[in-house]
């Protein structure tokens, strides 16, 4: 089996709140609907900016 499938947020964040308050929001999102929620992660980059990632399945 392969690994999950990472989908990366467009946007890249000054601070790991503001991105934090993405991830709040996509988990929120998915745990009102119907689907299993993804797996999502705040990662931060070599430019000390950070970016929001979650998985994706088929």
């Amino acid at each position: 089996m392969y690994g999950p499938r990472w989908i990366y947020w467009k946007q890249t964040f000054r601070s790991k709140f503001q991105a934090g308050c993405v991830k709040a929001k996509l988990e929120d999102n998915w745990h009102n609907g119907y689907e299993l929620s993804p797996l999502v992660e705040v990662i931060q980059l070599k430019n000390e900016k950070y970016v929001v990632r979650f998985t994706y399945d088929e």
